[in-house]
């Protein structure tokens, strides 16, 4: 029988057409489960809103307020839940790579992948939504028509960048953790699974504030012309 795989990844089974593997199953386990976090969070910060967990999640819809503001030179509501959105998803899966058996989604390219494009259709629908379309389409020919190629080759690059630079990141330090645990045990890897812990919210703060730079640049454009 064939083994056909999906980003190196074995077809765990076929749902109707559509093939799933472990990432896909993953990564739908971690999104429900931050959608009912989520909703009970809500839920619990409207019926006691003096509560703490309610301070601190204003405090953090504030912090990103902030931060999109810092870096788009105003505030942009859509793009502060896409910005937290991502980071969240991210964080979340870098975090379930430190449970036994489990593998990270960001260690597969299909997620990355995936992210990265969900960026790169975000920037020029910010950007339209910003200057119009053909406000927007513009700036591809400034300052000069020639660069047109360029400014597309600088679209896809960084998207690219963006995929594989969250894939390696968390690919090597989980594969360099499962290693040591398989040589030495479960407590001798455990400050470096302290430290693959750390990378993994840095790399989704990383990617957030990169996406939120990309698709800021796109909306301040509109502000120069």
């Amino acid at each position: 029988m064939t083994d056909i795989r999906i980003f190196g990844e074995p077809i765990l089974v076929y749902f109707g057409p559509v093939p799933v593997t472990e990432t896909m199953v993953t990564s739908t386990a971690i999104s429900a489960a931050l959608l009912v976090i989520a909703a009970g969070l809500r839920g619990y910060a409207r019926l006691h809103p003096q509560s703490t967990i309610a301070t601190m999640t204003r405090m953090v819809v504030r912090w990103l307020d902030s931060l999109v503001s810092e870096i788009v030179g105003r505030p942009e509501p859509k793009l502060t839940l896409l910005a937290g959105s991502l980071f969240v998803f991210i964080a979340a899966c870098n975090l379930a790579g430190q449970l036994p058996g489990v593998r990270p989604p960001t260690a597969s390219l299909a997620t990355t992948s995936a992210l990265a494009i969900i960026v790169f259709f975000a920037v020029p629908v910010f950007g339209i939504a910003s200057q119009g379309i053909g406000g927007y389409l513009m700036e591809y020919f400034r300052p000069n028509p020639l660069l047109f190629p360029l400014h597309l080759v600088s679209e896809l690059s960084r998207t690219l960048a963006l995929s594989f630079r969250l894939f390696g990141n968390i690919m090597s330090g989980h594969l360099l953790v499962a290693l040591l645990i398989s040589l030495s045990g479960f407590l001798v890897p455990m400050p470096f699974m302290a430290l693959d812990l750390l990378i993994g919210l840095l790399q989704a703060y990383i990617f957030a504030i990169l996406s939120t730079v990309f698709i800021g640049a796109a909306i301040g454009q509109g502000e120069k012309a």
